[in-house]
């Protein structure tokens, strides 16, 4: 597989003139670019295409631009077409597209549902006189990609690493992911694995097992990481939807580069078994789709709801045990709703406009307040101009939508980033890892130390912790220890979570507030063609890792474009368990507002390889 070096061998993207299409060619192209869950499922009500059909035409996507964004490491067009034969073959045997209510996911406008409203109408009149018979999930026939740190079974969980890829000695996943398994059940199609940073431990899409993935709207430019092959591959219509991972800003933050919409769902709410880990006591996963509709049906999924609409509790993964008890019921297709944001009264994070730091991992208990501060005011990341502007013209769509954005300065204040800041979860990343390569590590290991037996070396810090005085950053570093025994631990993240987790709710309530919007990151996409402060670009940055540590949902919807074409995120989160709410708020956002538009891919630009030479 190619490898990264420090260089960047890019050159000037050219367009070539797109070749002449048959007829029949072109009515697909129309019907299928864009497309949501539910067009697609009316138009295979219909029966205009065949799952076949559908799946080829994403993997001729996929072979055509592949080579230049690179967001796909994986093609798995075997398993994809013979999965879409299977699906075939049952729609054949008298199946139907399904429930009626998943034909009309996106059909809310008064006005009509775009292209294929009138398919719609006509698959819901087929439907409710039960013309065919016989059930499907509600992503049925759905072509869907997953990241490269998601367990599929039998294939290579790559994580980003090269070190997970050596001949003999790959992470070949023994059983899907909780959330893989989800996703199959409801019908939908994996066709590729989608590129990310070496254990998605970046801000830009640079891997050492596959290379850059470069921005959909401009290849030069950062897609933001880690889930940057996700939302390339989405936004360029390479799939209709896929996952995302999020320790720090994951999900949210390529979403904001990419023109697409990210949910980071309340933490526990949808499980992360199988998931390789980062730090486990912030990963996330969620859902990034073009339309909020269509994310709002994949979490749905995702969570597990039941025909109750409570999200089914994963034992592998313990957070997810609250999660019937306290959520919203889904399906959260629900609470899209038009007029969802009448009223509403949004605050705006003080800290962020003013850059002001919560640490990434955050800071632990054993490192002297001095020293704290000192580090963040280090990483602090300024707010540029150009994304304040864009972030107040985005508010242009929550006002005009009825809502009310109120600013002051002691709405989430500095303080409240320096009590986030000092949950500290470095201590404990070992024991994700260990918990990970336990149940969905390859025959050949199931712990670091096998690791290290097999291969030779032991995996990397990143992973496994620190074992010296200092970690990473050169602070005080705290040994390795368990959550469950550690006597350290309600000090480095219980008490001060729940202090900030506090002052979250209590700002709410005392402002009369139903979330906070701000800006989903600090900067727009760089130029990775330049030096960005003397160095290779590591970014887009974001100042939104404490929504990781506090475990609240948020989502980014398309809140604009820059002048120089890259698109502008907008970020909304609120109370824990009140996803429904935060997926209706950011449905009538996008309404109001109809931001997006897709990138205008070239065929050609990069060298042969689109990838980066070795010293």
């Amino acid at each position: 597989m190619p490898k990264p070096s420090t260089l960047l061998p890019l050159i000037l993207c050219l367009a070539i003139p797109a070749l002449a299409q048959s007829p029949a060619q072109s009515e697909i192209d129309k019907d299928l670019f864009e497309v949501t869950v539910p067009q697609l499922h009316a138009l295979y009500a219909s029966h205009k295409y065949t799952v076949t059909q559908v799946v080829q035409w994403h993997l001729a996507r996929i072979h055509k631009y592949n080579g230049i964004y690179r967001p796909i490491e994986q093609i798995l067009e075997k398993e994809a077409l013979a999965q879409a034969a299977q699906e075939d073959a049952t729609a054949n045997e008298a199946a139907t597209v399904g429930d009626p209510q998943w034909i009309f996911q996106d059909c809310y406008d008064p006005n009509g549902c775009g292209k294929s409203a009138g398919i719609a109408q006509t698959a819901a009149t087929a439907a409710n006189k039960h013309i065919e018979t016989g059930p499907h999930g509600p992503l049925w026939g759905i072509p869907i990609v997953l990241k490269a740190n998601t367990s599929i079974a039998g294939q290579i969980t790559t994580d980003g690493w090269a070190g997970y890829t050596i001949p003999g000695k790959e992470l070949i996943a023994p059983r899907d992911a909780t959330i893989v398994a989800r996703l199959r059940a409801a019908g939908a199609i994996i066709i590729g694995h989608t590129n990310m940073p070496d254990f998605a431990a970046s801000d830009t899409n640079r891997s050492s097992s596959f290379g850059r993935t470069g921005n959909a709207y401009d290849v030069r430019f950062s897609p933001g990481g880690s889930s940057g092959g996700t939302v390339t591959a989405v936004t360029s219509n390479m799939t209709v939807l896929g996952n995302g991972t999020d320790t720090g800003n994951s999900i949210r933050m390529p979403a904001a580069t990419s023109a697409v919409v990210g949910v980071f769902p309340t933490r526990g709410l949808v499980s992360i078994a199988g998931i390789a880990p980062l730090d486990w006591l912030l990963d996330n996963t969620g859902p990034i789709a073009r339309n909020v509709t269509d994310a709002a049906i994949a979490l749905s999924v995702m969570a597990g709801t039941d025909a109750s609409g409570k999200p089914t509790p994963d034992p592998l993964d313990p957070r997810t045990a609250e999660a019937p008890a306290k959520a919203q019921p889904g399906p959260y297709t629900q609470y899209l709703k038009p007029g969802s944001l009448k009223g509403r009264r949004f605050g705006v994070p003080a800290f962020i406009l003013k850059g002001t730091d919560v640490p990434f991992q955050g800071i632990a208990a054993i490192v002297p307040q001095a020293q704290a501060e000192a580090e963040e005011l280090r990483t602090a990341t300024p707010l540029q101009p150009a994304t304040r502007a864009a972030f107040l013209k985005s508010l242009d769509g929550l006002r005009a939508a009825g809502a009310e954005i109120v600013f002051d300065d002691n709405i989430m204040p500095d303080s409240f980033a320096k009590i986030a800041s000092r949950v500290g979860t470095l201590p404990y990343i070992r024991e994700g890892t260990e918990n990970f390569l336990k149940d969905f590590g390859p025959a050949l290991y199931h712990s670091p130390e096998e690791y290290e037996k097999a291969v030779g070396k032991p995996l990397p810090r990143t992973v496994i912790g620190d074992s010296g005085s200092n970690d990473r950053r050169g602070l005080p570093a705290q040994s390795q220890a368990h959550i469950e025994t550690d006597p350290a631990y309600a000090a480095n993240v219980t008490k001060p979570r729940e202090e900030a987790l506090k002052i979250f709710d209590e700002t709410l309530k005392r402002y009369h507030l139903d979330g906070y919007v701000y800006p989903a990151t600090q900067m727009p996409p760089p130029d990775e063609t330049m030096p960005q402060n003397g160095e290779i670009s590591g970014g887009p940055h974001s100042e939104t890792s404490w929504v990781n540590i506090l475990g609240v949902p948020a989502v980014v919807v398309v809140g604009g474009f820059y002048p120089g074409g890259l698109p502008f995120g907008l970020e909304i989160s609120t109370r824990r368990w009140h996803d429904g709410d935060l997926l209706g708020w950011a449905y009538d956002y996008e309404q109001h507002t109809h931001h997006r538009h897709p990138p205008t891919l070239v065929e050609s630009g990069l060298l042969p390889d689109a990838s980066w030479q070795q010293k």
